[in-house]
């Protein structure tokens, strides 16, 4: 099956690299992507696919019945680019000022579609259905949940016995390397705010106001140790302060100050203990300084876990497919997040990252994923489609075994 699979993958290389191409060119942004949405079911059309769109998104939902009874299986692609301009001078760059595929976005999209292509022809092999979830709003505004509340886990008629879904990497991994682990794969994260209110007046009589200004200071100080003050250090966490808003002039003292952060975890007891202990330090260092403060945690992204099973499962599928090679096995996860994650808080599965750093550039010096000169390689896109219908074949046998 695997060398059948690979073969078939690389016919459809030509096609996958134009489609991804012509997303790369007019990329959309958040949850309502109405071309990438029809240029999605163009590149469908004519399989035997069960299609459903979104009604509060342009989400694509297709389900490819098997031709033997058994459980779904879901496969996820993002669709969505992020607020920002392309610098890379690419032929095939951003059409679009102030928007970009430079998470990867676009190669996910093909993928997902090419896993399409791949396992139509095979349907009457499948033990069971297959779900192909195209989904938008990843960056932020939590498409994934949007989808799940649409039904998308119910989309087969009943629940998936596991979901998979890759995301390429313009950095760090060499290209053509999948990378996955067991347990906590990325980051959970909040976004941080505090509003901190305090008395406006003359800066000469500082003794007649309340200055929020050193009150915010001590409190990113205080922010600052939280985490070596509050969580276990072999259970990772970060807290970032990026921005604190306040003032308009040196001689005159504001009456509010407003502190922007973000903290990152990877288990529900760093999570809570240092959402609580954030509203401690904000709170009573508020209180010493004489001004009132509004702590204000909102949920990001849940952490991303594997399965254990399914993690190993995937392993060994590329190993197969692509070479033991081409898999490498984190050792930690990565601070970064994904609403993948709430996939796979009700299906088991397995998230992978594929290096895609263009050919003869260093990993470790490539521009990263959300830089506006972060390149991808096409050459990934048949590996990708490949790997994920290789993912559902086998899981679909081995659940029917």
């Amino acid at each position: 099956m695997s060398t059948s699979t690979s073969s078939a993958a690389e016919s459809l290389q030509v096609d996958l690299v134009e489609l991804r191409r012509a997303l790369h060119a007019e990329p959309e942004v958040g949850l309502q992507l109405p071309r990438t949405q029809r240029r999605v079911l163009d590149a469908l059309a004519g399989l035997p696919l069960e299609i459903t769109l979104g009604e509060r998104l342009s989400s694509v939902t297709a389900v490819l019945r098997g031709g033997r009874p058994g459980p779904p299986v879901l496969l996820r692609g993002d669709m969505d680019a992020l607020p920002m301009t392309e610098r890379t001078g690419s032929a095939h760059a951003s059409r679009i000022d102030g928007a970009m595929h430079s998470c990867g976005h676009d190669l996910h999209t093909a993928m997902l579609v090419g896993a399409a292509h791949l396992l139509s022809p095979r349907r009457e092999e499948l033990a069971g259905d297959v779900i192909f979830m195209f989904q938008p709003g990843e960056e932020g505004c939590d498409g994934a949940g949007k989808m799940i509340d649409e039904g998308v886990l119910e989309a087969a008629g009943r629940r998936p016995v596991a979901a998979y879904a890759l995301h390429v990497l313009s950095s760090r991994l060499p290209n053509g390397v999948f990378a996955s682990r067991r347990g906590p794969m990325l980051a959970g994260g909040d976004v941080l705010k505090v509003g901190v209110r305090g008395k406006g007046g003359h800066g000469s009589a500082p003794h007649l106001a309340r200055n929020p200004i050193p009150a915010a200071c001590a409190m990113v100080g205080g922010l600052q140790a939280l985490v070596a003050d509050s969580v276990d250090p072999f259970d990772p966490a970060v807290l970032t302060i990026g921005a604190i808003h306040s003032g308009t002039a040196g001689n005159i003292i504001p009456d509010q100050a407003v502190i922007e952060g973000s903290l990152r975890y990877f288990s529900p007891e760093a999570r809570d203990a240092l959402r609580d202990r954030f509203r401690q330090v904000c709170l009573s260092t508020a209180l010493a300084h004489g001004v009132e403060a509004d702590p204000e945690v909102i949920e990001y992204v849940a952490a991303t876990v594997n399965d254990d099973a399914e993690a190993d499962f995937a392993a060994e599928v590329v190993g197969d497919l692509h070479g033991t090679n081409r898999f490498h096995a984190l050792e930690h996860p990565l601070t970064a997040g994904e609403d993948f994650s709430r996939v796979l808080e009700q299906i088991p599965g397995a998230f992978l990252m594929l290096g895609a750093c263009p050919t003869g550039v260093d990993p470790a010096k490539a521009p990263e994923n959300h830089s506006p000169y972060a390149v991808f390689d096409d050459g990934c896109l048949s590996d990708g489609a490949a790997l994920l219908a290789e993912l559902a074949v086998r899981r679909l046998a081995r659940t029917e075994a």
